[in-house]
C-alpha cells in the first residue's frame, strides 16, 4: 500500500495501545494465579518488577537504535514477539517461567514507543508534532481500557490461560495493521527530519555533550526524574495491583473490579489530551503550576480510592475519573514536557531518558514493593488466604504526595536558577 501520513499516524496509535494490552495481561490474572496456588502475591511483585525494569533499560537502548534501524521492522518484531510471549504465558506455569518470559517481554514492549515517535518526526510536519504527540499519547489510554474491559471478559468467562491467549490474538492483529499500514518514511519526498547539510553543521562536534553534561549538572532535571518516579509507582499501581485490590479488598468481582479500573483509562484520555493546551493556554506555558495541581488532585483520588470501604461504587469510579485525568496530564508534564523546557538545547533527548529511566525503576520497585507489603500481610488458611492492605496504602499514598512536594522544590528552584540567569 502507499505510504500515507494518515494511515501512519493512525497504525502507530492503534498499534501501540495493542503493545498495551499484551503489558497489561498479567494484572488482570493475578487474583486467579493466586487462587490457584500458583504464584503468590511476592513472586507476581519480583515478575512484574522485571517488566519495568527491561523495559526502562531497553527503551533508552531502542530509543537509539531507532535512528538507524527499519521503524516498520522494529515495531513489527516488538509486536510480534509480545504477542508471542503472551501465548506461551497461556500455556506455562511456574515461577522461573513467568518470570524469564516476563523479563523479555519488557525489553519487546521497549521497541513500540521509539519506532513511533521517531516515524511522528519522519511523517508529521514540526509546526504540528506537538498536537500529534497529544493525540498518539492517547493510545496509553485506549490500550489500558481495551485491557480492562476486553481481556477481563475473557478471564473471567473462559479463566486466566484463556486471557493470556487473548491479548496474543489481539497483538497479532496489530502486526498486520502495522505490514500493511505503517512505514518509515515518506516514498516521495525526504525525511522532515533530515540533517542539516554539511555546510550548516556547527563547527564544534561535541556541543551536543556539552549540552547533555550541562543537563546532567541540573538539579531541577533530576528533582523532576524523581517526581515521575514516585508518580510512575502510584499510576502502576492501580495498574497492576487495582483489580487484585478491589477484588480482595471491596468485594467486587472481576468484570465489576475491571469496570471501575477502566474509567481511569478513558478518562486519562481527556487529561493527556489537555494538558498541553491547558498551560499554555492558562498557565502562560508554565507547566509547573498545572503539574502541582494535578498531583495533588491525584493524591486526593487515590486517597478516596483506597480509604472508602466496599459498596460504595459512585465514589470508586468518581475517585478512578478524577486519578485518571490527573495521571494523564502527570504524564505529560513529569514525562517530557517539563525537562524539555528546562534542560538545555540538544539536550532534550538526554533529559527524557534520564526522566524515563527513573520512571520505569519507580515503576518496577513498586511491584516488588507492593507485592512484598501485600503477601506479607496474609492470613487465614492457606487456601483461603485473607489479604489485608493497611501498609500497601500508605505506600501508594505516600509516594504521589512526595511526588506532589517535589514538583513543588523543583519548580521553587527553578525559578531561582531562572531568575540568576
Amino acid at each position: 500500500m502507499k505510504p500515507n501520513k494518515n494511515h501512519v499516524f493512525l497504525a502507530a496509535t492503534i498499534c501501540y495501545s495493542l503493545f498495551y494490552v499484551c503489558r497489561l495481561s498479567l494484572s488482570l490474572v493475578k487474583t486467579p494465579l493466586i487462587s490457584a496456588q500458583i504464584l503468590t502475591a511476592p513472586e507476581l511483585g519480583y515478575i512484574g518488577s522485571l517488566l519495568f525494569y527491561s523495559y526502562g533499560i531497553g527503551k533508552l537502548v531502542n530509543g537509539f537504535l531507532a535512528d538507524r534501524l527499519s521503524l516498520r521492522r522494529m515495531a513489527t518484531v516488538g509486536l510480534l514477539g509480545t504477542a508471542l510471549i503472551n501465548l506461551l504465558l497461556g500455556f506455562s506455569t511456574g515461577f522461573w517461567v513467568f518470570a524469564g518470559l516476563w523479563l523479555i517481554n519488557g525489553w519487546l514492549q521497549s521497541m513500540g514507543a521509539p519506532a513511533f515517535v521517531v516515524s511522528l518526526t519522519r511523517w508529521i510536519e514540526k509546526s504540528r508534532r506537538g498536537t500529534f504527540y497529544g493525540l498518539w499519547s492517547v493510545s496509553h489510554n485506549l490500550g489500558e481500557a481495551l485491557t480492562f474491559v476486553t481481556t477481563a471478559a475473557i478471564v473471567t468467562h473462559y479463566g486466566w490461560r484463556a486471557g493470556f491467549c487473548g491479548s496474543a490474538i489481539v497483538g497479532g492483529i496489530g502486526v498486520v495493521i502495522l505490514l500493511i499500514f505503517f512505514h518509515d518514511r515518506p516514498a516521495t519526498m525526504p525525511s522532515l527530519d533530515t540533517p542539516a547539510p554539511a555546510a550548516e553543521t556547527p563547527a564544534k562536534p561535541a556541543t551536543p555533550w556539552h549540552a547533555q553534561k550541562a543537563m546532567l549538572a541540573n538539579p531541577v532535571v533530576w528533582l523532576v526524574a524523581l517526581s515521575s518516579a514516585l508518580m510512575y509507582v502510584t499510576r502502576y499501581a492501580i495498574n497492576s495491583w487495582g483489580l487484585f485490590f478491589l477484588e480482595q479488598a471491596k468485594g467486587y468481582t472481576t468484570l465489576q473490579a475491571s469496570f471501575v479500573i477502566s474509567a481511569s483509562a478513558i478518562a486519562g484520555i481527556f487529561g493527556t489530551m489537555a494538558s498541553g493546551w491547558l498551560s499554555d493556554r492558562w498557565f502562560a506555558g508554565n507547566h509547573f503550576f498545572p503539574a502541582l495541581l494535578m498531583g495533588a488532585l491525584n493524591a486526593v483520588a487515590l486517597a478516596i480510592f483506597v480509604f472508602v470501604p466496599g459498596g460504595y461504587l459512585a465514589l470508586d469510579l468518581l475517585a478512578m475519573v478524577l486519578f485518571g485525568i490527573s495521571v494523564g496530564a502527570l504524564i505529560c508534564y513529569l514525562g517530557g514536557l517539563i525537562v524539555v523546557e528546562v534542560a538545555p538545547a540538544g539536550s532534550a533527548g538526554a533529559a527524557l531518558g534520564v526522566v524515563g529511566i527513573a520512571s520505569y525503576l519507580g515503576a518496577g520497585t513498586q511491584d516488588i514493593i507492593s507485592g512484598l507489603l501485600i503477601g506479607g500481610a496474609r492470613a487465614g488458611a492457606k487456601a483461603a488466604p485473607v489479604y489485608h492492605f493497611d501498609s500497601v496504602r500508605l505506600f501508594w499514598l505516600g509516594a504521589i504526595a512526595v511526588s506532589t512536594l517535589v514538583i513543588f522544590f523543583s519548580w521553587q528552584l527553578h525559578r531561582r536558577r531562572t531568575a540568576r540567569a
